[in-house]
């Protein structure tokens, strides 16, 4: 059973110190992903709709912003402009860290190219 099948992959609990799945993740951003980061991932952009960062599209290939879901259906997504990417992969790791924060309760301790901090 993969991930996308297995109905217990959407309460799948991020484990905060897995910081090896952030590292594969970084390292691979558009995969291929491991069975255990599929997981992750599944729980990161499958869970609760409001509050759930995602990326707003600026110029279709060049550019894009963060944008948030609102909390209740028919609201306006709350657009951040002040948080813009002309790449897809840095906008990608910026919301995969958003969403380890919200689910962790832990900011990602990993600098841009996905080494641990101190």
């Amino acid at each position: 059973m993969d991930h996308t099948s297995d109905p217990n992959a959407a309460c799948y609990r991020i484990d905060p110190q897995r910081t090896d799945l952030a590292r594969e993740f970084r390292s691979h951003i558009r995969g291929p992903y491991s069975q255990e980061l599929q997981k992750l991932l599944h729980r990161m952009r499958w869970g609760p709709v409001g509050g759930r960062y995602l990326l707003y599209v600026l110029e279709p290939g060049r550019r894009w912003a963060l944008a948030q879901m609102p909390p209740e259906r028919g609201q306006k997504v709350r657009l951040f402009l002040d948080c813009c990417f002309d790449s897809l992969d840095a906008a990608e790791w910026h919301v995969f860290r958003l969403r380890w924060q919200a689910l962790t309760g832990r900011e990602l301790q990993l600098d841009e190219t996905g080494s641990e901090r101190p």
